[in-house]
């Protein structure tokens, strides 16, 4: 398939490729909660009830893992993430932010990333609940960087003012991952 929308060293795939560290947390619905932290006016603990009480959008974004896969077409849900950041109130001096999983998963990003209009704390994937292998309940989505950024099993958002790499970073995965200029590794 031919398509401008797949980056360069990637294939399209159909299905969804499972990728993780091996550990799938026991986290449900019921005792699952979003903590944001560091550089804030205010922590913020989320609970699923508080999560789905916030106006929740679809978005459709094409997803691309750094092992060289592309979905195209991904229908997700769930709240921006820039609406989840603002509970929190960064602070000025706040640039970056760490993913926390509860596999103990972490990777950086500039918090200007999360504000964008594609960014989800997502709960739902081609219109069923995320499940475990995906993420679940709870996962990032961040469409414009490869996969990797986008943390499965999310638990908190560390706000800080210089960079923190994350758990790929520190192992030579590049520290930007954008998919378009195959920013692999370092």
């Amino acid at each position: 398939m031919s398509d401008h929308r797949i980056p360069p060293g990637q294939r399209h795939v159909t299905d969804f490729p499972v990728l993780d560290l091996g550990i799938h947390p026991d986290i449900h619905h019921e005792n699952w909660q979003l903590r944001l932290f560091g550089l804030v006016a205010q922590e913020v603990v989320l609970d699923w009830e508080q999560l789905l009480a916030m106006p929740q959008v679809q978005r459709t974004s094409d997803f691309h893992c750094v092992t060289t896969w592309t979905r195209l077409d991904v229908p997700w849900e769930g709240v921006l993430a820039r609406d989840v950041v603002n509970l929190a109130g960064p602070l000025a001096e706040a640039r970056h932010v760490t993913l926390h999983s509860y596999d103990g998963y972490t990777t950086n990003v500039p918090l200007a990333a999360l504000l964008d209009d594609d960014v989800l704390v997502a709960h739902t994937v081609d219109d069923a609940p995320l499940s475990v292998e995906h993420g679940g309940p709870v996962r990032l989505v961040l469409p414009k960087r490869y996969a990797w950024k986008s943390a499965k099993w999310l638990s908190g958002i560390e706000f800080h003012a210089e960079d923190r790499p994350g758990y790929w970073e520190v192992r030579g995965y590049h520290n930007e991952a954008d998919p378009w200029k195959e920013e692999r590794y370092s």
